[in-house]
């Protein structure tokens, strides 16, 4: 059999161990080397292979791997860019299906969320149609965990890991300075449409008074009335409140309650919920107020990433290239949990048709009655994703976050404009 190139890309938001599915990728594929010729990553994503801006992972050795490995980020650059439908523009598809006959690239692994599978999908109908030999897989990437197909997604584990510390120690600190005029804390984390982030912070209660005291899902409409009046029972009761607020939260009317900038594909940008809420409860009760928006900090913390994550973020790589090197198109290695308690998990084979660009919102059963909290199954569910540490190497007293070099592949077409 013909040895042909791998090429491999990230996609989307990038999280504090999509790099560990690199390294996976890149050590798996010389597990074939009968299929599997040189190892490929495209700089930023689709776009990098629309420009042919690639580089070679090949000579990547053990300590490179690891390197790789413990480096938060995307290594290789990412993108939010979606394909335009084939019909629309074909000649895009006749790019990539150019740029990948010039390089005798047999393999694409596209590592990202639901979006992403989409992408993968298209491809791989482009070059069947196109009569170009590829194989395409997708590998799950996201820190929202609303993929679909997978018990959880790769990256989750480690933003949750983050999210639910970051809600003790603030915890700690509003506890310390409460005091009779009442105060509160408000962090605003990521969750679009499902709030799976939102319901990590609880994970850090060790008793029923511990924060969060609330959480605003975008599962949930906002009630305003009820919430404040839990807010107030909650202040009264201990001196203070502290509450999780995913950016994705929808009025009665169903619609956002802050956004930002739309862009000119309409995607809108979110932010600002957890100063509106702040400033909500401060207005209607008094209460002294704070509020944080972690934002990037939540997915790019490799100080504290989970070890099942880093575990299934490699696992996933490692799989994604076994059903590449059998020849498995349009497939995506999901993540199947075998039990919860000792947590065991495998990977197995989905198909991408019904994953593509759709979303897995928290269940209701999740959720308790009130819709300002998780249930005993939801923690159940969620406590084996953040368990784990592994820690960075260090140097100079900080994390010491080095990045093999990987030489750029000598472009062979003309430049290419997006």
């Amino acid at each position: 059999m013909k040895r042909r190139i791998l090429l491999y890309a990230q996609s989307g938001g990038v999280t504090a161990v999509i790099n560990a599915t690199a390294a996976g990728v890149i050590a798996a594929a010389r597990a074939h080397p009968e299929t599997i010729g040189r190892v490929y990553a495209a700089r930023h994503g689709i776009l990098g292979v629309l420009r042919e801006e690639l580089v070679d992972c090949t000579t990547f050795d053990d300590a490179d791997c690891r390197a790789l490995m413990a480096r938060p980020g995307g290594a290789f650059g990412s993108c939010r860019f979606d394909l335009d439908p084939p019909e629309e523009n074909p000649a895009q598809f006749d790019r990539l299906i150019t740029v990948f006959s010039a390089h005798d690239i047999g393999y694409f692994l596209y590592n990202g969320g639901n979006g992403s599978m989409d992408t993968v999908m298209k491809l791989s109908a482009a070059a069947r149609s196109r009569g170009y030999p590829l194989t395409c897989v997708g590998v799950p990437k996201t820190v929202d965990n609303d993929l679909l197909g997978t018990d959880c997604s790769p990256g989750f584990g480690s933003a949750a890991k983050y999210l639910a510390t970051s809600m003790l120690e603030a915890g700690l600190d509003l506890k310390a300075m409460s005091s009779r005029r009442g105060r509160v804390f408000v962090m605003e984390v990521m969750g679009r449409n499902c709030g799976w982030l939102a319901a990590s912070t609880v994970l850090a209660r060790r008793v029923a008074d511990d924060p969060p005291h609330l959480v605003l899902f975008p599962e949930r409409s906002f009630d305003e009335t009820a919430f404040l009046a839990r807010v107030k029972a909650c202040v009264e009761r201990l001196g203070y409140c502290a509450i999780t607020v995913a950016e994705g939260v929808r009025g009665k009317d169903g619609r956002l309650l802050i956004e930002q900038d739309e862009d000119a594909k309409g995607y809108i940008q979110l932010g600002g919920i957890g100063q509106f809420i702040a400033r909500l409860i401060h207005t209607r009760l008094g209460y002294k107020h704070h509020w944080t928006v972690p934002d990037y900090l939540q997915r790019s913390a490799g100080h504290l990433v989970s070890a099942t994550d880093r575990a299934q973020a490699e696992g996933v790589g490692w799989a994604a290239v076994q059903y590449a090197a059998a020849g498995r198109d349009n497939v995506m290695p999901g993540i199947v949990r075998r039990s919860d308690v000792p947590y065991r998990w495998q990977t197995a084979p989905v198909d991408l048709a019904g994953i593509a660009n759709a979303e897995r919102r928290v269940p209701d059963e999740f959720i308790s009655e009130c819709g300002f909290d998780i249930t005993p199954a939801a923690i159940t569910w969620l406590k084996p994703l953040v368990d784990g540490e592994v820690m960075p190497p260090f140097a100079g007293g900080v994390p010491d976050y080095r990045c093999p070099e990987a030489p750029a592949v000598i472009k062979k077409l003309a430049d290419y404009t997006v």
